[in-house]
């Protein structure tokens, strides 16, 4: 799961629409001073993308990190 902080406006929807909660509200802000999420339980994550349809900015893909393949 990859979210992109630059497109992340902090809304929260896709921690909100997770059925698994995989995602939640991290402490962590991007450079727009924006608390973003982070998958906290990737290994419960069905690939349902209902994060990636909910997200209005486009920042949240199913598609892997460079570092996590």
């Amino acid at each position: 799961m990859c979210i992109d902080e630059n497109y992340c406006k902090g809304c929260h929807l896709c921690v909100d629409q997770c059925p698994k909660n995989v995602l939640k509200v991290s402490n962590r802000r991007n450079a727009r001073g924006y608390l973003v999420p982070e998958a906290c339980d990737s290994e419960n994550c069905t690939g349902c993308r209902l994060c990636e349809m909910i997200c209005p900015d486009m920042a949240v893909s199913l598609e892997k990190k460079e570092d996590e393949k």
